[in-house]
């Protein structure tokens, strides 16, 4: 199983956390190998055991791990005693104190980004594709940090994985226009009379707007699409499965 890790969150021992790639898992083609999303017709019991073994591989209890139905929104939610593996909330970030309670977000171009506060021991997740930081989703996750656990953004560390790059992210005249409203056209390219779009430069700028350090943030820079080889892309497949990004404080 190839899975890869942050720099930044190694530096907290008390942290599990890994982002997936396409390797070391039992689904066929096309979603080969390691899907971990139910919604994508892949086989149920394929992607089951696709989760029991990245859990074996990471060290924890699989009916314990919360992800999420995503639906491009900008909702945080608050990890409770009610969530879990059978019962994923309706969000696309997830936030909790909670030991031994591993939080998962799923992408195929879109950005999974992981955030800890060292201070207060507290973690988020989130899915970030063009409507989440259309819609700054990273804002509500600091907001949420700093008014539910009286966390100081100085002290949050943020890392984001693999996603689509600018380099083939194309989009239409209708989301140059949307992003000229909300003043992000900053994070469009014109080349040859087409647009493409930066996530990842809106997200930076998401983030130091919301007092995060710039040495406390991370992007990988590795473009899903350039490399469907490695992960998951929708836009290079259409058809495929999900690659993931786990956080976890450990007990």
């Amino acid at each position: 199983m190839k899975i890869y890790q942050s720099p930044i969150l190694n530096n907290f021992s008390n942290l599990t956390h890994a982002f997936t790639t396409k390797d070391g898992g039992v689904s066929n083609s096309p979603y080969t190998s390691l899907n971990l999303a139910f919604h994508v017709q892949d086989n149920t019991l394929d992607v089951t055991k696709n989760h029991e073994k990245l859990a074996s591989e990471l060290n924890y209890d699989t009916r314990t791990l919360v992800h999420m139905k995503q639906v491009h929104s900008n909702l945080v939610h608050v990890v409770g005693n009610k969530d879990n593996f059978e019962n994923p909330p309706t969000c696309d970030a997830l936030i909790t104190d909670r030991k031994n309670i591993p939080l998962m977000v799923m992408v195929a171009d879109c950005s999974p980004i992981l955030f800890y506060d060292a201070k207060k021991e507290v973690i988020a997740v989130a899915h970030a594709g063009r409507q989440g930081a259309f819609k700054n989703i990273v804002q509500n996750v600091i907001y949420t940090f700093t008014n539910i656990y009286d966390s100081h953004a100085q002290n949050i560390s943020v890392t984001i994985g693999a996603d689509i790059g600018v380099c083939c992210y194309e989009v239409g005249v209708e989301i140059y226009e949307e992003a000229k409203k909300l003043n992000l056209d900053y994070a469009i390219e014109k080349r040859d009379n087409s647009f493409y779009l930066d996530v990842n430069k809106i997200l930076m700028t998401q983030l130091l707007t919301s007092d995060i350090k710039k040495e406390n943030i991370e992007i990988l820079n590795e473009c899903t699409c350039c490399r469907s080889d490695k992960y998951f892309s929708y836009r290079a497949d259409r058809t495929t499965g999900r690659f993931a990004g786990i956080l976890m404080i450990k007990e």
